[in-house]
This record gives structure tokens, C-alpha cells and sequence, in this order.
């Protein structure tokens, strides 16, 4: 077969692409109508999973299972924003970790709004500024974000679903020769996450600026050729900051995990993870007799921590299943008065 004789074929496949996609769209467009009668959420992220799970599942072609993911939601991400637009908070600015996290689960269509803190991420989504929020809840190096537990506790959100990206850090400076670097920005907690490097380099001594946001650190090292900064290489490339070194950050396995966070639940998937928060009675052994009931129903407890809110000490678990699953559901009646859910939502994976 000739090399226009391909081309003729793949263009044929595009116009049939084009009219199922169109196809699709007013398919969409009449299950929004059904749901805006009933005041259902357009967006279903256990429906979204059970799509792609079914399709990763009679694949037998070339796609890969992460390509199969990159095709299918952008496409939930169209069909959401041409049925009914809806803004996603995010802790920013731009280009920031939790704007990559954002842009994998709601695509490249969506309105994003780049919030300051965490608080204000809440604080607009409760408002109902921005439809969705999206916050980091832990990092594989740092552990947990103790401003997402306060905000889960003080406001009625739930978590809808969860992102967990890998997190790679490039030193990016207009310098090309390191010994003339005399500072270096970068958000606190990326100085620790690349102390080797900044050893091996001599560039430990020079002086370390930290800022909110590492996004924001390649911003100002864009402005001075005596800056460096440690940053996401999309950073750098935003504002047109030369990438010295990729990949800088200690553990090759850094990860961040996040959550997406909005005024509705989800409906049982059959792939769920749960988390709580626990406020018990301050008196011996009641966290073991609170957790025996966990074992006793056979429920994977995935992670156990404790948190200080407002001088009081909260438990921050995490379980697989879905509050609604019978077992599950009688021990959090069982302690309703001892538990805040804070959603039910498909699991990415157990932990980072």
C-alpha cells in the first residue's frame, strides 16, 4: 500500500471518528437533560472508571492502558464542558503540581480558577464560585497536608476522587554556569526533596528563597541572571526558563497525591476507597476498640493518622470500600457520633 493510499484510509477513519463523536456528544447531551431534571451532577467519576476499566479490558490493539486514559478523558472533559460548564478551584498558581493534578482529571477545556491557599479552595467551592476543588493531601516524602485535614474537617465537601501524579523536580536558571548561581527559589518543602543534588552541585551554601509556589519560583528566576529555581519543567517552560538538569529531586519515586473535592457523593463503583475523620473519647483503648471493629468486618484499613485540630486529637483514616457497602455502613453507624465521612470515591491506588 502506497503512502497516499494510507493517508486516504486514516482520513476516511477521522470523518468516522468525527460523526461517532458527534454521535456521542447528543447522547450526552440527553442524559444531562434526564439528570438536570432530577438535579443528579453531571460529572460521575465511578461512571468515568467503569468506562475506562471496560475498555482497558477488550483492548487488543496498539493503545496502551495510560493512552486509552489520555484519549477517553479528555473526552468525558469535552462532553462535561459543552453540556455545563463548571470552574475547578485549584491550589495555584498556573503550572503549579496541583494545576497538573486539575488538568488530568477535568482536561485542558475547563475553566480553572488558581486559588492561594487551601482555606480559599474550600472556601470557593462551598461558596460555589468553582463547582470543583482540588488540594494535595499528602506527598510520598512529606507526608500528610495538615490544611486539607483542617479544611475537611471544618467544611461539608466531600471527596469525589483522588489524583496521584509523580512529582519531578528540574533545576531551571538563565545562567548556564551554576558557579555564578547566587540564590536559588523554590517552595520550602522542594529544597528538602532535592538536598543531594543540591550538595553534589556545591549549591547548598549559596541562598535558598522559599515562595508559595514552585511555579512561582520559576517566575522569579526568570527575572535575574544571578537566580536559579527548583521547579516542574512545565514551570520553566511557562516562562521560558533554560532546564539545566530534570529529574533532581532524591527519591526517584516522589509522589503527590491529591483530592478532588465538591458538594455531592458518589455512587459505589465496586473499586472504592473511604476516608474519615475520628474524634474519640479521650480514655484507654478507645482507638483499639474502635479499630477492632474494623477487623472484625474484615475491612483493609490503609492508613492511620493522627492529626491535632483546634488543640483536639482527629484520626485521618482510610479504607477500602464505599460507606454505603453493608459491613461498612453498620460500623459507621455503629460511631456516628465519633465520625465525619468525608467521602466514598474510586481508588487510584492503596497508598503513595
Amino acid at each position: 500500500m502506497t503512502l497516499e493510499e494510507l493517508r486516504e484510509k486514516i482520513d476516511k477513519i477521522d470523518d468516522t471518528l468525527l460523526k461517532l463523536y458527534n454521535e456521542r456528544m447528543d447522547l450526552v447531551h440527553k442524559v444531562g437533560e434526564l439528570k438536570n431534571t432530577t438535579g443528579a451532577p453531571i460529572y460521575r467519576p465511578e461512571r468515568e472508571q467503569a468506562i475506562l476499566n471496560r475498555l482497558k479490558a477488550q483492548n487488543g490493539g496498539k493503545l496502551t492502558d495510560a493512552a486509552i486514559e489520555a484519549l477517553f478523558l479528555e473526552m468525558f472533559a469535552v462532553a462535561r464542558n459543552l453540556e455545563l460548564p463548571e470552574a475547578v478551584a485549584f491550589l495555584g498558581p498556573e503550572a503549579s503540581f496541583t494545576h497538573q493534578a486539575a488538568e488530568s482529571k477535568f482536561g485542558a477545556l475547563s475553566t480553572y480558577l488558581p486559588i492561594s491557599s487551601i482555606p480559599g479552595v474550600f472556601r470557593e467551592v462551598a461558596k460555589g464560585t468553582a463547582k470543583f476543588g482540588v488540594v494535595p493531601i499528602e506527598n510520598s516524602s512529606n507526608g500528610i497536608v495538615t490544611d486539607t485535614i483542617n479544611c475537611l474537617d471544618e467544611y461539608d465537601l466531600k471527596i469525589i476522587a483522588e489524583v496521584v501524579i509523580d512529582v519531578h523536580l528540574s533545576f531551571a536558571a538563565k545562567c548556564q554556569d551554576v558557579k555564578k548561581i547566587k540564590k536559588i527559589y523554590s517552595k520550602d518543602i522542594a529544597f528538602g526533596q532535592c538536598r543531594n543534588f543540591l550538595a553534589d552541585l556545591g549549591l547548598d551554601m549559596i541562598e535558598h528563597i522559599p515562595v508559595e509556589s514552585t511555579a512561582k519560583a520559576a517566575k522569579l528566576a526568570s527575572e535575574d541572571m544571578e537566580a536559579a529555581a527548583l521547579c516542574p519543567s512545565i514551570a520553566a517552560k511557562m516562562y521560558n526558563l533554560p532546564i539545566l538538569f530534570e529529574n533532581i529531586e532524591d527519591d526517584a519515586n516522589n509522589r503527590t497525591r491529591f483530592f478532588v473535592v465538591s458538594n455531592f457523593e458518589n455512587r459505589p463503583s465496586g473499586s472504592d476507597k473511604t476516608s474519615i475523620l475520628v474524634k474519640l473519647a479521650n480514655k484507654p483503648g478507645a482507638l483499639v476498640d474502635f479499630l477492632n471493629d474494623f477487623e472484625k468486618a474484615k475491612v483493609n484499613l490503609t492508613k492511620i493518622k493522627s492529626h491535632i485540630v483546634e488543640g483536639k486529637s482527629v484520626f485521618f483514616l482510610e479504607f477500602n470500600g464505599h460507606k454505603e457497602d453493608k459491613d461498612i455502613a453498620e460500623i459507621l453507624d455503629q460511631h456516628k457520633e465519633e465520625i465525619k465521612v468525608l467521602g466514598s470515591y474510586v481508588k487510584e491506588r492503596d497508598d503513595i
